[in-house]
This record gives structure tokens, sequence and C-alpha cells, in this order.
């Protein structure tokens, strides 16, 4: 990954949260046939592992073993030249984008496991229903088909090895650049445009408590 310095993100804590906010990855791996990349929520176990399930057809299913390279996207957006004040003085600005990304390297484990699945799933269930008003559980449904659900899959348990974060946040322009980032970001609401400039907020936060 291309990784400028102003943009490397390297507060474990900062990279942590956004994988745990933002859990569903992408994970690469290399075959017999080249590349392949996989779509998949995992779950960030201490600070050592990733823990997710497969369906056993899954080719992730036979990769016990294999290098990936698992890529946590967070919030991201367009930026228009227009919103820098900068801009309106020297006209020497450009489009661009403003994004956060994690990428973990490490090597899968393949868990064909009933208790250690279901273990997970319940944690999984718990984290994802907590918002709703009545949460739906593991045990609501019937035994025999959590059984048959059970049967169909088998749990990847990836070992990491390195983790790179890049935050691109405006972090290369002037304060009051940064403030009409914000600003444009405000105004146009988009669905992701208040977590990119809370996230921007945090990444100034850090900046000037350093």
């Amino acid at each position: 990954m291309y990784l400028p310095k102003s943009f490397h993100e390297t507060h474990i804590e900062v990279l942590h949260a956004l994988m745990r906010d933002y859990p569903f990855a992408t994970v690469i791996t290399h075959g017999a046939d080249g590349l392949a990349a996989n779509h998949l929520p995992l779950e960030l176990a201490g600070e050592t592992s990733l823990h997710g399930h497969v369906a056993r057809g899954n080719e992730l299913a036979n990769a016990d073993g294999a290098r990936v390279l698992v890529i946590f996207h967070g919030a991201d957006g367009y930026v228009s030249p227009n919103w820098y004040p900068s801009k309106h003085v020297t006209g020497r600005e450009v489009p661009t984008w403003n994004y956060a990304v994690v990428h973990v390297h490490g090597r899968l484990r393949v868990v064909d496991d009933k208790a250690w699945l279901r273990q997970l799933l319940e944690r999984l269930t718990n984290r994802h229903e907590a918002s709703q008003p009545k949460p739906w559980r593991v045990d609501d449904a019937p035994e025999d088909h959590i059984e048959k659900m059970l049967r169909a899959i088998v749990g990847i348990d990836i070992v990491i090895e390195r983790i790179e974060g890049k935050f691109k946040l405006s972090q290369n322009h002037v304060d009051t650049n940064r403030a009409g980032v914000l600003h444009g970001l405000a105004e146009r609401g988009g669905r992701r445009d208040a977590e990119l400039a809370e996230l921007m907020q945090q990444a100034e936060e850090r900046r000037r408590g350093e």
C-alpha cells in the first residue's frame, strides 16, 4: 500500500477501533488460480487474531496455512476543491478522496470445531443484535436447525502478523482547508459524511496532543 508519512496511522488503538467499528472485511488470498477476494465480517480477538466463519464450499475453507491480506474499510468520501479557502485565493487545488483503511497481514487457520464455532456465532450475534429492541439470540432457533447450520460452515482464525493503517484525512492541508472540508461534509450530509468528519476531528485531536 502506498503510504505517505502524513497519512500513516500508527496508533494501534486507533487501528483496532476501526476494525471493530467496520468489521465487514475483504480477505485476499493467492491460490492456484491467482488472487481471490472474499468478503465477510470478522471479530478482533484480543490483539492477535481475527475470527470469522465461511461456508464449507468457500475457497477459504480449504486455505489452511495460507498467507492472507485482510482489508478493513472505514468511512470515505469525495472532497471538492471548492471546500478549500486556499482554492479561492490561488486556484491551485484539485479534487481528492478522503478515507481510512486498515490492512492486516497474517496466516489463516481453518477451525473445524463445533463448540468453537457456536461460541463465535453467539458472540457475533450478541454484538450485532445489541441495538435491536428485542435482540435475537442463537438459542431462539430450533436446536436441530442450529446443528444443521453448524455442519455447513467452518471457522477461520487469522493470526495477525502485521497491521498497517492509512488515514487520508486532509492532514497534508493547512488548518483553514481542513476546517473547510469539515464544513463541506456537514453541508453535504451524505451517508458517511458525518463518520468521515468524526475521523478527521479525531486525527486532528491526536495531532495536537503529540
